[in-house]
């Protein structure tokens, strides 16, 4: 008798990444080259920040970003050794990203740490204040105005120098007394950061007064990495002692510790919110590379542990928490492998993975809110190339374009603090503040066709725009995304109709029933 084969339903089974055309990527940028294994850039909805390669200081720099892959007009920016390059109006246009291309050296610039930039990232709250920590032991807080950084005279000498450079951070942390290798935001607390250094502490900051809340100093090894829970009550942690601890952020008592990864390369840590379950990567005894999914109550024994391969580049764990989505991404690999995760045994399913024969320096993703739902597009990765190339990377899943699709795009994180931190500290933990994303992506196609063209319906019931000959020749020469915009407004109202008749309909039958 033939063995019954069963195959697991997934809406995510198909998942495909798809890389942006080269036109749309930013080439020759100078990336810093120290040996820490940092992400090496960040993303929001208008900046992308990269920390770049600079003597006599760090420096990052700043990308311009589009909104659903429209724009106006864009700039370089950099920061204290990061580059930024910022858009100046929201206007629509079709996704020809300008800034994009070639990246010059003479570049907008953060110039202000003495030191290396070991890591950067963007507020979730305000997308116009980046933080930074560096070698030279201090957490900077930057604010990057909306109209770009200012041009400031430079004198080299008798000769005077137009450029725009950023030295002056809105504010100075310092407690760590050697060098700063990781700074996280709080996710629901507004101005509350963690910063974590070579000197085996933590810091949670309050960057509003420059005050230190609260340091951990349970570590008696370098911290590898650290990521908070969902509401932010809980800082999980690893460290080159091979232990994954689960803290309480506010007052320093470690909830539960256990031996994660045995390999002597570093571990990275990530929280699966819904879940509330921990996720590590590290090595084996036998320089395996694997990931494990952990009860952050019970640390002693693993829920799940996975061989990935037997790569040498450290695995970086990247949790959509809107999908349940795993992705694993090594730093020196190609490819890219994801998972669904579920809530019981065996807690997660293998699903595909991207492959490329260009190896990945570091990586960052963009919030969902930020997501092109025109394309199915669910995550979207910022691939970072030694050879100083940038590339966006979209993961789609495969569906006809002929609606907007709800179902894969629940409530997602708005952006919105829950708490201030004088709350927070006190003990008050809340949820991280959600939004529609789908909802607001069918009001923004109302406006701009309603730009694109003017559809009037006289008394008679007639539609006026196909009778007029001009206007004929107005839907001809309308582009294809114009076009598909039409045709999703048009599908939107039919089913509302359609949802009308349907109330109707039932009305209707219960008063018949009641003659």
């Amino acid at each position: 008798m033939l063995g019954h084969f069963s195959l697991r339903h997934s809406k995510y089974r198909h998942i495909f990444g798809q890389p942006y055309k080269r036109d749309l990527c930013y080439e020759c940028i100078q990336i810093a080259k120290n040996a820490f294994d940092s992400s090496y850039c960040s993303v929001n909805s208008k900046f992308i920040a990269v920390i770049l390669s600079s003597g006599g200081g760090g420096s990052f720099l700043v990308l311009p970003k589009d909104h659903f892959n429209f724009l106006t007009s864009s700039y370089e920016i950099i920061i204290g050794g990061v580059m930024i390059l910022q858009c100046k109006d929201a206007c629509p246009k079709p996704s020809h990203l300008q800034g994009t291309g070639r990246i010059g050296v003479r570049c907008p610039r953060v110039v202000g740490h003495s030191g290396p930039v070991l890591d950067i990232t963007w507020s979730p709250f305000n997308e116009n204040v980046i933080a930074s920590g560096s070698e030279d032991n201090s957490v900077r807080i930057w604010h990057i105005p909306d109209e770009g950084i200012p041009y400031i005279i430079k004198k080299n000498g008798d000769d005077e120098e137009r450029v725009q450079e950023l030295n002056e951070p809105i504010a100075v942390l310092k407690g760590h007394t050697r060098r700063v290798t990781m700074v996280v935001w709080h996710p629901t607390v507004n101005n509350v950061l963690a910063s974590s250094s070579y000197d085996m502490s933590i810091i949670i900051w309050n960057v509003l007064e420059g005050l230190i809340l609260s340091q951990i100093t349970c570590h008696t090894l370098p911290i590898f990495c650290m990521a908070f829970n969902n509401d932010g009550s809980l800082l999980a942690t690893t460290s080159k002692d091979k232990k994954l601890r689960v803290i309480d952020p506010r007052t320093s008592d470690v909830k539960a510790e256990g031996v994660c990864h045995y390999g002597l390369k570093g571990a990275r840590v990530t929280f699966a919110g819904k879940f509330n379950k921990v996720i590590t990567t590290g090595f084996s005894k036998l320089s395996e590379r694997q990931f494990a999914i952990w009860n952050p109550d019970n640390l002693q024994q693993p829920d799940k542990m996975e061989i990935v391969d037997s790569g040498t580049g450290i695995l970086f764990p990247f949790y959509d928490g809107d999908r349940n989505i795993l992705y694993l991404a090594g730093k020196g690999d190609g490819n890219i492998r994801y998972y669904e995760l579920i809530d019981k045994s065996p807690y997660c399913y293998f699903l595909s993975q991207f492959k490329s024969s260009s190896p990945q320096q570091g990586l960052t993703t963009i919030p969902t809110r930020c997501l092109d739902i025109q394309k199915c597009e669910i995550f979207r990765f910022y691939r970072l190339y030694s050879q100083g190339y940038l590339e966006p990377l979209s993961m789609i899943v495969p569906r006809k374009y002929d609606q907007i699709q709800t179902d894969l795009y629940p409530l997602t994180y708005a952006g919105i603090p829950s708490l201030e931190a004088a709350q927070w500290f006190e003990g008050t933990n809340k949820p991280p503040v959600l939004k529609s994303i789908t909802e607001d992506a069918i009001e923004e196609y109302r406006t701009r066709a309603k730009t694109m063209f003017a559809v009037s319906t006289p008394a008679n019931g007639t539609n006026a725009l196909l009778e007029d000959k001009s206007n004929k020749n107005r839907i001809e020469n309308m582009t294809k995304d114009q076009l598909i915009i039409a045709y999703r407004l048009q599908q939107q109202e039919i089913e509302k109709l359609k949802k009308e008749l349907s109330i109707k309909d039932n009305e209707i039958k219960k008063l018949k029933e009641k003659c």
